[in-house]
Order: structure tokens, then C-alpha cells, then sequence
């Protein structure tokens, strides 16, 4: 029989202990992918959606919140800010770009964004079927809400009050589809995007429902949820924020910064499911030696049988060693599968929930390292018994039989 073989057949005879060890290192190397397939497509993602922009302007509040809620829509905005603060700033000399963004509806939990063309341009997102809005009421879906959500070009629909489904549905405006964008990988594939008009019409119109006695709408006192700004020059960065943060009802946020916050906030979280995973494989590892150390005593007799009929030491001393490199292997490939399926899981449900797009069919360049720490698992917990098969004494372990 050679190696291969020879080894399956001993993890058959004591198939308990086999599977045990197996279920321990399983788990651990698809804890460990889970958070490498995870952190990696958070931080890519996260950088994807705040590349180009160096200044978020918003209302007074909590900045991370500013962040999360314009750039990445995961949050719930502070509040809002009147257009009248930011005019000048939007043709500041030291701005090269400027984003208006204004929020308060939805459809089926899809944020509708009032903006201008220069939202979807910065992220380069390209048509793929129809056109971009050219009139109020009418929007361009993300890739991801036209799939989740079935409608087409051309068709109609009535959004709801807020940010999350189940508000009042404003079924005084009908909203038509003008065209449908292509998959980009950012934010922009999960919005509904519309220009500013359409938002500020809404809700003037909710304004005046629940207002009833104020006869007309102050257009001048119309108002943004966020302005995304990009600098002219490095010099920007210095004087912009302090001018707009002396404004009293402005505040000016650096996304870079918020965004190295918060994946410290959530790597602590990682560090700690990583070293439980770093835990359940050690525990294998010792697992697997004693199971190979107790497999040695009751195999004396047949390594010294194998002995007298040719095999050498060598032979022996590879044979323990394999079979422990073949359970660390398996192990280590159950889990890298496991760790795909389990994010590909998470992922459908993120998705489902309107946050962010995580897949398991992907791979990073750290689950090699993994194969090779599978060798070095399996080596190191057969090497003790693979040299004690080494020096077996055959005269002493044939006469004890």
C-alpha cells in the first residue's frame, strides 16, 4: 500500500477521533477565511465608496454619523443644512467638486437621493438602460435595487416618508423610471437617484400637509442633508474645514479620518473572532497529536511487522508524518469551503437588508498562507510520534507482541 492509502486507512479505524479533529480545525481555518474574506471586502469597499471625496459638510452632530449616512447610507442622517449656508461654498475657489445630497424617502428601503449628475459621474457610473432623470419625478435605479426590486423603465411607483420602508407612502407624486445604471461596486449601485427638485417638491408638499395654515413654501429656505467636496489643492485641506466649521450651523468631516475610525471600532471585533479562531485550530493541533501519539502505542506491534518485512525507518517515519499532514490538509480545506459558504451567506443577507455587498465566491491572497500553515499544523503534530516510530526497537515490541 503506499502513503495515501495507508494513512485513510487509519483515520477510518478510529473514525470518532478522526472526526472530531476534523470538526476543530474546520472550524477554525473557516472562522479565520470568514474574517479575511470580510475585513478585505469591507475596506475595499469602504475606500471605493469614499475615494475622491476629502470633505463631508453637514449639520452639527455626531461626524461618524455624518459619514455613515453620506457616503456609505448605512445611518440615519443628523439632520439637515439650509442651501443658503453652502452657495458660496459650493463656488469656493479652493473646491473642485461639490456634491449637493439631500435625503428623507424611500422606496421598499431603497434611499431615494436627490443629487446632481455629478454624483453619479464621480463614481463613474454608466447608463445601462434608458437615460439619467432629465425632469422632476423622475429617477435612475442602482443596479442592485433595479434587480432586487424588478421594476423597469418606463414603469411608475409611489416612495415613502423616511429613510426605512414602512413610512407614509406620498401617493400624491408618482415617481417613473428613466433609466437603470450599470453595476459599479460602490454605494451608488443600492440608491435611487433623482435630482433635487423631486426631493424638495415632496417634501414641501408634506410640509404644507402638515403645516395647513401656512399658505405658501419659502423656496429660499430650502435645505441639503450633505455637500461632498473635493479640494482644488492640499492647501484646501488646511483652511476649508476651519472656515466652514466657525459657521454656526455647519460642521465639516474628513471621511478618510472617520472611515480609519471605524475600522478600528470593527477590526477590535475581528481581532477577537480571529483569535478564537487562532484557538480552535491550536486545540486541533493538540488534538490531532494525541490522537496520533495513543494511534502510535496501538501500532507498535504493526510498524514492527512492517519493519521485518522491508519498510525502513524512513518509511515509517514519513508514514506518521503524512498522516498528519492528510488530516491537517483536509481539515484546512473543509474549512477555507466552509468559510466561502458561511460569507457567501452573509453576504445574501446584507444584501437583504440594504447594507453592504459581501460575497463568499472570491478569494484573497491569505488563504495560501492557510495551506501552508496546514502542512506546518500537521507536520508539527505528527513529528514527536513520527520519531518515536522511528526508533522502534522491533525485537522488544515482536516479543512483547
Amino acid at each position: 500500500m503506499n502513503l495515501l492509502s495507508l494513512s485513510w486507512a487509519y483515520l477510518r479505524a478510529d473514525p470518532l477521533n478522526t472526526f472530531l479533529n476534523l470538526l476543530l480545525l474546520t472550524l477554525g481555518m473557516g472562522t479565520i477565511v470568514v474574517l479575511l474574506l470580510f475585513n478585505q471586502q469591507l475596506e475595499d469597499r469602504l475606500s471605493s465608496d469614499s475615494e475622491g471625496i476629502d470633505l463631508i459638510v453637514g449639520a452639527k452632530g455626531s461626524s461618524l454619523q455624518l459619514v455613515l449616512s453620506s457616503i456609505y447610507h448605512a445611518d440615519a442622517p443628523i439632520g439637515n443644512i439650509p442651501l443658503s449656508e453652502v452657495k458660496e461654498l459650493i463656488q469656493h475657489e479652493m473646491v473642485k467638486m461639490a456634491i449637493p445630497l439631500r435625503l428623507g424617502n424611500n422606496y421598499q428601503g431603497y434611499r431615494i437621493v436627490g443629487t446632481t449628475f455629478a454624483y453619479p459621474l464621480h463614481y463613474k457610473a454608466i447608463v445601462d438602460k434608458g437615460r439619467l432623470w432629465e425632469k422632476t419625478l423622475e429617477v435612475t435605479l442602482g443596479a442592485e435595487v433595479a434587480q432586487n426590486i424588478g421594476l423597469e423603465v418606463g414603469t411608475h411607483f409611489f416612495g415613502s416618508y423616511g429613510l426605512i420602508t414602512g413610512g407614509p407612502v406620498h401617493d400624491s407624486h408618482e415617481y417613473t423610471i428613466s433609466g437603470i445604471l450599470k453595476p459599479t461596486g460602490t454605494v451608488i449601485d443600492r440608491l435611487i437617484l433623482t435630482n433635487l427638485e423631486t426631493v424638495w417638491k415632496v417634501h414641501e408638499v408634506q410640509h404644507s400637509l402638515e403645516y395647513p395654515h401656512e399658505e405658501t413654501i419659502d423656496q429660499t429656505k430650502r435645505e441639503l442633508t450633505a455637500l461632498l467636496i473635493q479640494y482644488k489643492s492640499p492647501l484646501a485641506a488646511i483652511s476649508l474645514p476651519q472656515l466652514i466649521n466657525n459657521k454656526g450651523v455647519l460642521q465639516a468631516v474628513s471621511p478618510a479620518d472617520e472611515t480609519t475610525r471605524l475600522l478600528k471600532l470593527v477590526g477590535f471585533g475581528i481581532d477577537t473572532l480571529r483569535a478564537f479562531g487562532i484557538l480552535l485550530i491550536i486545540t486541533a493541533t493538540l488534538g490531532m497529536f494525541i490522537a496520533l501519539y495513543h494511534a502510535l502505542k496501538e501500532r507498535r506491534y504493526d510498524l514492527a511487522i512492517m519493519r521485518t518485512l522491508g519498510a525502513s525507518k524512513a518509511r515509517l517515519l514519513w508514514q506518521l508524518l503524512f498522516e498528519g499532514i492528510l488530516m491537517a490538509m483536509l481539515g484546512t480545506l473543509l474549512g477555507i469551503l466552509l468559510g466561502h459558504v458561511i460569507t457567501e451567506i452573509l453576504g445574501q443577507w446584507l444584501s437583504q437588508a440594504q447594507q453592504l455587498h459581501i460575497t463568499g465566491w472570491t478569494y484573497v491572497t491569505q488563504e495560501y498562507t492557510l495551506v501552508g500553515l496546514a502542512l506546518l499544523i500537521g507536520s508539527l503534530s505528527a513529528l514527536f510520534p513520527a520519531l518515536q516510530a522511528f526508533h522502534t526497537d522491533i525485537a522488544k515490541t515482536l516479543s512483547h507482541g
